[in-house]
């Protein structure tokens, strides 16, 4: 059964339907490809992107970062997974407090969107570095901005799959939708190792589409070839 194309579009604004809601979180925790995968592998995370942020080059590239820093954008809703776990998924899956190797590119570096996520990130780090054992240093800031990097870095694992994309092309003719997609940060996430076929399918069960496009997006997925 194959998933028409309007159908995709339609899934992912239903997915999105609590924009509302919806928050964004921002951070560098070293070369941003794991992270990505990491997070994008979690409940509730509903699309990632790797990009550029803290730094003033104002058009940075992966080749041409200046003083910016490899950073990760998720989008998720506070319902379904929050503020507060995903710091301790950022602050428990890579050391604060390494050197400045190659500048800033792979620092620890932390963008507040509110005032809310400002004070939550006070209270979490200071839970973390009682299991640390010492003090945080990760830059801590106000949200300014964020530039998306290249095509090529954004789903990074998942790329190294040319079939499955061949297969995925058939429903996401548009790349950044598929970029964009719930299904295929779940996607890049499992390919890397968080998730399994069964919790991947589980998921999708419980997301807040029709049941007949919960079918379509579980079939296609069982049937992808790596």
């Amino acid at each position: 059964m194959e998933v028409p194309q309007m159908a995709i579009k339609q899934i992912e604004e239903g997915l999105h339907q609590n924009d509302g809601r919806l928050e964004f979180a921002t951070f560098g925790m070293g070369c941003f490809w794991g992270p990505e995968a990491r997070f994008g592998g979690m409940t509730g995370v509903l699309q990632t992107r790797v990009g550029f942020a803290g730094g003033r080059e104002p058009a940075p590239t992966y080749r041409k970062m200046g003083d910016h820093t490899e950073t990760v954008q998720i989008e998720f809703d506070p319902l379904v997974i929050s503020y507060e776990e995903i710091l301790r998924g950022f602050w428990g899956n890579h050391y604060p407090n390494r050197d400045n190797y190659k500048g800033r590119q792979y620092i620890s570096l932390l963008h507040y969107h509110t005032e809310q996520q400002r004070k939550t990130i006070g209270l979490i780090r200071k839970e973390m570095e009682a299991q640390l054992g010492e003090p945080i240093e990760t830059e801590i800031s106000p949200f300014t901005g964020f530039t998306r990097a290249e095509e090529r870095h954004q789903k990074y694992y998942l790329k190294r799959y040319p079939k499955a994309l061949e297969q995925l092309a058939k429903i996401y003719p548009d790349r950044e939708l598929l970029e964009d997609s719930t299904f295929a940060a779940r996607l890049n996430g499992f390919v890397k190792g968080f998730g399994t076929k069964d919790s991947v399918r589980k998921e999708i069960t419980q997301w807040n589409i029709r049941e007949a496009e919960k079918a379509h997006l579980i079939e296609l997925f069982l049937k992808l070839k790596w």
